[in-house]
């Protein structure tokens, strides 16, 4: 008998639950499926949320043949294996094969290389699914030629009705009396992952010998605690315990920074996923209150690459410390988000003439880079001009120093040149 999750999975998109952003009605993705006519793309989420069930979805309303690799069991070989089996069985004026290729975060670069011609040529469409940040895992030619759609972990409201679907529809469940008497508990463990309420669901059903199944919060906590890894398998509690590295990191508590990154190493993650998140800690977290963090974060990094497990867990760990014990400043994630913010909001304002370049002489007499003050030509390096586009206020601020001992030198130094521009 299949799992739970097998036997509940949607065979269409009105039994799909969640992410209604992309397949809700008049959404970007239910609109090119209804059509009939898809691009490739790359679903990123988290684990349990969808992704492989659409493609699945997606195939069966195309009525196109379907193939699947996952990355952690396919090469080169099978990849081009596929691609001649897909051009085999292309007939004129029907839609391409659907390639769809699970963890494609886990797939080589000549793996992904393989897959570019294909893919560029429409022999097959692309559908990748990933839990990690395609820009990161992704080379960039065949990112360039996929849409990016983004899935969100699932709902309360849509746990719930999964909840429900499953008593009331199941083969096995419905002939058992199961109440739901408190659903909290089910709701905090799975996180938003449809596969593990399932996993969750199933696991107290089949330790109850008694047709009727009463489910409370302390039910669940105790099946498991004395199931600990019933319902993480394939080890998806990993988002939560990453989530609480990074927390103690940014709390600056480097004894239970240490511990959650020993969580993840015995758990078998990894050590590259965990020297990304390092990075991104020192840079999001630390920022410019200790510019060093980035430096070593990169560095623990590429001795990830350089040295590999189980040496390299101590450079981590290095890294890890340096990061929870250092000061911290956000200014610099604030100040992007802000400029983006900004950028939307004001469109495509044109870069000043001053600031323009000037390689050719019809832009020299059009005014390019005139009256632009070369700032090494006067005392102290600086001279005092519009750098942002006309049309933004004068006051126009972005970056907040937060008066961190390193990021005051910056500040202070801000306000030596640009005066009472940044003391606001």
């Amino acid at each position: 008998m299949p799992p739970l999750a097998e036997r509940l999975r949607p065979k269409n998109l009105d039994e799909y639950i969640g992410q209604k952003h992309l397949v809700g009605k008049g959404a970007v993705l239910r609109r090119m499926i209804d059509s009939g006519h898809i691009s490739s793309f790359i679903l990123w989420g988290p684990p349990g949320v969808g992704k492989t069930t659409l493609a699945q979805i997606i195939a069966n309303k195309l009525q196109t043949p379907f193939y699947t690799l996952s990355a952690v069991t396919s090469g080169v070989k099978d990849v081009r294996e596929v691609i001649d089996k897909a051009k085999n069985n292309r007939f004129f004026a029907t839609a391409s094969p659907i390639l769809f290729i699970d963890e494609i975060h886990r797939f080589s670069k000549s793996q992904q290389d393989s897959l570019l011609g294909a893919v560029e040529r429409g022999i097959v469409t692309l559908i990748g699914a990933t839990t990690e940040n395609p820009s990161f895992e992704v080379i960039r030619p065949l990112l360039s030629r996929c849409q990016l759609y983004v899935l969100k972990s699932l709902e309360k409201e849509d746990l719930d009705e999964l909840l429900r679907r499953a008593i009331t529809t199941d083969t096995e469940l419905k002939q058992r009396d199961i109440q739901l008497k408190e659903t909290a508990a089910l709701m905090r463990y799975s996180g938003g992952d449809a596969r593990k309420l399932l996993n969750i669901l199933q696991l107290i059903v089949d330790s109850e010998s008694s047709a009727t199944v009463e489910i409370t919060d302390k039910v669940v906590e105790d099946r498991l605690q004395q199931n600990p890894l019933a319902y993480d398998k394939q080890g998806e509690m990993h988002y939560d315990i990453i989530s609480a590295f990074i927390k103690s990191i940014r709390g600056s508590d480097p004894d239970a920074a240490i511990y959650w990154m020993a969580r993840m190493i015995e758990g078998g993650e990894d050590p590259q996923f965990i020297a990304r998140r390092l990075v991104i800690s020192a840079s999001e977290d630390i920022g410019l209150a200790n510019p060093n963090a980035l430096l070593l974060a990169n560095a623990a990094f590429d001795t990830v690459m350089k040295i590999g497990w189980p040496e390299a867990r101590i450079a981590l760990a290095e890294a890890c410390i340096y990061l929870a014990t250092s000061p911290k400043s956000n200014s610099a994630y604030n100040a992007i988000n802000s400029a983006m913010q900004l950028v939307q909001n004001t469109g495509n304002l044109p870069v000043p003439l001053h600031l323009r370049n000037a390689p050719t002489k019809l832009m020299q007499e059009l005014g390019y880079n005139d009256g632009y003050k070369y700032p090494h030509d006067y005392p102290g390096n600086f001279i005092p001009q519009q750098y942002l586009p006309e049309g933004l206020p004068n006051d126009t601020r972005i970056w907040h120093a937060q008066h961190s001992p390193s990021e005051e030198k910056l500040h202070q130094n801000m306000l030596r040149l640009w005066h009472d521009r940044f003391d606001k």
